[in-house]
């Protein structure tokens, strides 16, 4: 069973392919949704090379950053470099 873990915000690399998927208009729901609720569902990491790659969750991760977070909670998952 995989445990969430809290990681730095800024120790998070998102690869450029993933960033250009990004809708500001999104973010800006998931943030409001996060004050109210909090996060449901943690984002998706895998390491590699000396850091932590965003694997799911991009738009958790700009609200999160958006609010002023500097941790998120996270899942490690092992995944093939895309």
């Amino acid at each position: 069973m995989l445990k969430d873990e809290i990681v730095n915000i800024d120790d998070i690399y998102v690869p450029t392919k993933r960033r250009k998927t990004l809708n500001e208009a999104t973010v800006a729901a998931l943030a409001e949704d996060i004050l109210e609720e909090g996060m449901k569902v943690p984002i998706q990491l895998r390491k590699g090379d000396g850091r932590f790659v965003l694997v799911e969750g991009l738009h958790r991760l700009e609200a999160c950053r958006a609010l002023g977070d500097v941790k998120i909670t996270c899942i490690f998952v092992a995944a093939r470099k895309s």
